[in-house]
């Protein structure tokens, strides 16, 4: 199920870091198959798709605002425009790079270039356990949902696309 890991580099240092400093230290695993999608990294963790939380960046007009959403959802872009009262759109890939340092599929919860507004999908909240990226498309750390909101502040939301 993966190894842990102590000495990283580049975009996966920067997760190990900020992890490290609320005291989640040693949590970061990588595994053998790809965690791209939040069906791989289901299969490759053993658990089921809710648990993946999946890092996903919008734009609401200029300001990136980074969803944390169950992985069994896809987001609900009206849900998050009515909460935010602005016209939201999915970043493209180079701005997802360039606002938070990590490239598609790898984006954590943490370690961001800059601060981001965060919003975390209230489905997460379920379950004991859930598994996020961390900065590379092989690489996931477990945590708690409160481990979760505690360390991006993040505010709870109903985000699911309905149907």
């Amino acid at each position: 199920m993966g190894t842990e890991v102590t000495a990283p580099g580049g975009s996966l240092h920067r997760v190990i870091s900020a992890l490290a400093k609320w005291g989640l230290d040693g949590r970061v695993r990588m595994l053998g198959e790809s965690t791209r999608t939040s069906q791989d990294a289901a299969n490759a963790l053993g658990v089921k798709v809710g648990q993946i939380a999946k890092s996903l960046l919008f734009m609401a007009g200029e300001e990136p605002i980074l969803v944390i959403a169950s992985g069994a959802n896809r987001v609900s872009e009206r849900k998050l425009e009515a909460h935010l009262s602005s016209k939201v759109r999915k970043a493209r890939a180079e701005e997802v790079r360039d606002l938070t340092g990590f490239a598609i599929g790898g984006v954590p919860p943490v370690g961001h270039k800059r601060h981001l507004r965060v919003m975390v999908d209230e489905d997460l909240l379920q379950f004991a356990e859930i598994y996020a990226a961390a900065g590379t498309p092989n690489a996931v750390f477990g945590l708690t949902p409160k481990e979760l909101l505690e360390i991006t502040g993040g505010a709870v939301l109903d985000l699911k696309e309905e149907g």
